[in-house]
């Protein structure tokens, strides 16, 4: 786990279970938490080369899903929240505290906030939460397409394979990933 990987994490849900319940006046479910993170990790991935968190995603049918926090939802609890079963049997994000923001950057917070407009509504379901994640993350499709229900690969995110690509042909946000992929790699060795 990355340094702060727990604390942005467990921030992150903070925050969207407090501004969806606080918009909508509903509880925020798991899938629509899955979909908030999901999305919030590949969109600042494809603009600046560096998921915020670096969660693991697994290719599942309604889409992406954090498995650090997958394997944990019967029985996840924090200071900041917790996960609930309601009477129907769904899971759903109880906010008890304020998310710490000082572990995100402004870029980071401005994305956070932008999904909340987005999807934060009561007219707005798990599954269209669900539908925007199969169109707006390639990665997720990609890896689904060939092989459901396994980890999605980062670097599905850019369109070429960055890693043959020219340094000189590389994006901003490209060449950025091959660094924090490195990085990553060399850590873990």
């Amino acid at each position: 786990m990355g340094a702060y990987q727990k604390e942005k994490t467990e921030n992150a849900i903070c925050y969207f279970a407090s501004k969806h319940k606080e918009k909508t006046g509903k509880y925020l479910f798991q899938t629509s938490l899955y979909k908030y993170l999901s999305l919030f990790e590949f969109e600042f991935l494809k603009k600046y080369g560096q998921p915020p968190i670096g969660l693991t995603y697994r290719a599942m049918d309604w889409g992406p899903v954090p498995m650090e926090i997958y394997g944990k939802r019967e029985k996840y609890d924090t200071p900041c929240f917790s996960f609930r079963k309601n009477p129907e049997g769904k899971i759903t994000i109880i906010p008890k505290g304020k998310p710490d923001m000082d572990y995100f950057s402004m870029a980071e917070i401005e994305d956070m906030a932008r999904l909340v407009e987005i999807y934060a509504d009561e007219f707005v379901t798990s599954e269209d939460m669900s539908k925007a994640s199969h169109s707006e993350i390639p990665a997720w499709r990609k890896t689904y397409e060939k092989e459901p229900n396994e980890i999605i690969d980062f670097k599905l995110t850019f369109d070429d394979d960055i890693e043959a690509k020219l340094p000189q042909k590389l994006s901003p946000a490209e060449e950025n990933f091959l660094i924090y992929k490195g990085l990553k790699e060399a850590a873990s060795e």
